[in-house]
């Protein structure tokens, strides 16, 4: 084994959060989508009179930024400090991302109840929630298994001197 294969790290389908690859690439489509349906949702949302209105239309438009900026930062490309924003997301642990976003999507629904703050944020709301699922880990990790066993094993040994 030569030197460079020693300091090079293996990688598998995992990084240091437990999430795989294909996990999170859905965590990111749905917050590409999020923020469309936050954006889109938000611009109709200041179509009114009521102020109230005008300022959840304002936060759901933030909201998508903020979306698009951490998940897609490609899409921000001329906004000069998008990279350093999306590298600081990116180390975020995923029960932070999600309460993060659930957040920012539950803020206009009660500063404003309405059917656009609520379907606009709905999408919005589900990537905070998919990355909260993110934070619970796999079923039935290793040391889960582990107990399993020795509790097995306590229990042969039990039957094993109670017979004569």
């Amino acid at each position: 084994m030569s030197s460079e294969e020693a300091a090079a790290p293996t990688k598998t389908g995992t990084d240091d959060d437990g999430m795989s690859w294909w996990y999170r690439w859905i965590c990111k489509l749905a917050g590409v989508l999020g923020g469309i349906s936050c954006a889109s949702m938000g611009v109709w949302n200041c179509v009114t009179v009521n102020p109230l209105n005008i300022a959840a239309g304002v936060w759901m438009v933030l909201t998508a930024f903020v979306l698009f900026l951490c998940e897609v930062p490609f899409c921000c490309q001329f906004v000069e400090f998008a990279n350093a924003i999306a590298a600081r997301a990116d180390r975020l642990k995923p029960w932070q991302k999600a309460l993060f976003y659930c957040g920012m999507a539950l803020f206009p629904v009660f500063l404003s109840f309405s059917i656009t703050t609520l379907f606009g944020n709905a999408i919005a709301f589900a990537t905070g929630v998919l990355y909260g699922l993110a934070s619970l880990g796999k079923k039935g990790e290793v040391s889960y298994a582990r107990l399993q066993h020795q509790k097995q094993g306590d229990e042969e040994k039990l039957t094993d001197t109670s017979v004569p």
